[in-house]
């Protein structure tokens, strides 16, 4: 049996332990064929935007694939979105992504925001279905407008010729009654035309490297990029995962047991749970990663740095 089936057998038995050189991985980054990505979110006040943007020029000497901008529950940060991806095109050599969700509007009034990206020269589009309005349990498409991120895919599709990044779930999105229907959404998402997929955070390396076994043996083929999220807020990370159907392994949970009170430890920690994550990662052949920065610059700054990446200071990517 190959190395390469091994692994793949292992990674089918949860909670199987497997190691490949940390050495290994470190030198193949240093060839060149790693891209990164990095999500930030809409400020709400001035203090905010000036964190937003020094994050931005921090990261921004890395000269990553492209920067995604998020887009709030019930399109609630529609213009701040806008905004920003706005700004980012504007003063910055960086590529913006923006983020677009099903809900709260109908397909004109989503079309319309569509085309008014692509008249500003935005040509990346991270497509979703979205969560459910506040106030609402659970997911009901908007009258009129787009039901599903499938669709959603198929009408920016007709507007115009833009990159179309999807999300993937390898623990299954939280409505998927069950593995297999995650897969097929995927595939759905991929036949109205997306480009790529961006996984949501996960803690457990195994989960996304099974994930990627099972999607590939389906025919997927499209990239599919592992979202890593860096914690230093362990509670609040928590609850992101319980919203988003993440699993919290007991390991990682031990690590910031006793931490509420010692944030710089928990800075410590998280860059160091993190560097191995992606240095894993980086062992078994991922080549992209996505970083859900939270706005914050230094363990993404750290992160990249482990893996390889140097950031250009010659290149001035904001003006």
């Amino acid at each position: 049996m190959s190395l390469q089936q091994t692994e793949k057998s292992e990674r089918e038995e949860p909670g199987s332990a497997w190691i490949l050189s940390a050495k290994d991985a470190l030198d193949s980054a240093r060839a060149g064929d790693m891209t990164v990505s990095f999500e930030f979110f809409p400020p709400k006040t001035p203090q905010m935007e000036e964190t937003l943007w020094r994050s931005i020029t921090r990261l921004a000497p890395f000269q990553p694939e492209f920067v995604s901008v998020t887009y709030g529950a019930g399109g609630s940060t529609r213009q701040r979105t806008h905004d920003t991806v706005k700004r980012i095109l504007d003063e910055t050599a960086l590529t913006p992504a923006a983020h677009l969700t099903c809900v709260g509007a109908d397909r004109g009034e989503v079309d319309e925001v569509i085309r008014e990206y692509w008249q500003a020269g935005v040509r990346h589009i991270v497509a979703l279905r979205g969560d459910p309005p506040e106030g609402q349990s659970s997911y009901t498409p908007y009258p009129g407008g787009y039901a599903y991120a499938s669709d959603l895919v198929a009408g920016i599709r007709a507007v115009g010729d833009f990159e179309i990044s999807v999300a993937a779930y390898p623990e299954g999105h939280v409505d998927a009654p069950d593995a297999q229907a995650e897969i097929d959404n995927l595939k759905r998402k991929i036949d109205a035309g997306a480009t790529r997929a961006i996984t949501q955070f996960f803690f457990d390396t195994d989960c996304f490297l099974r994930y990627l076994d099972r999607i590939r043996d389906a025919g997927i083929t499209i990239p599919v990029v592992p979202g890593i999220m860096p914690v230093t807020n362990f509670a609040g990370a928590s609850r992101m995962a319980k919203m988003n159907g993440a699993s919290v392994p007991e390991w990682f949970a031990n690590l910031f047991d006793g931490l509420e009170q010692e944030t710089e430890t928990r800075k410590l920690i998280a860059a160091i749970a993190a560097a191995e994550q992606c240095v894993r990662l980086r062992a078994h052949g991922v080549h992209d990663f996505h970083f859900y920065t939270l706005n914050r610059a230094d363990l993404t700054y750290a992160l990249c740095h482990i893996l390889g990446l140097r950031a250009n200071a010659e290149k001035e990517p904001v003006k």
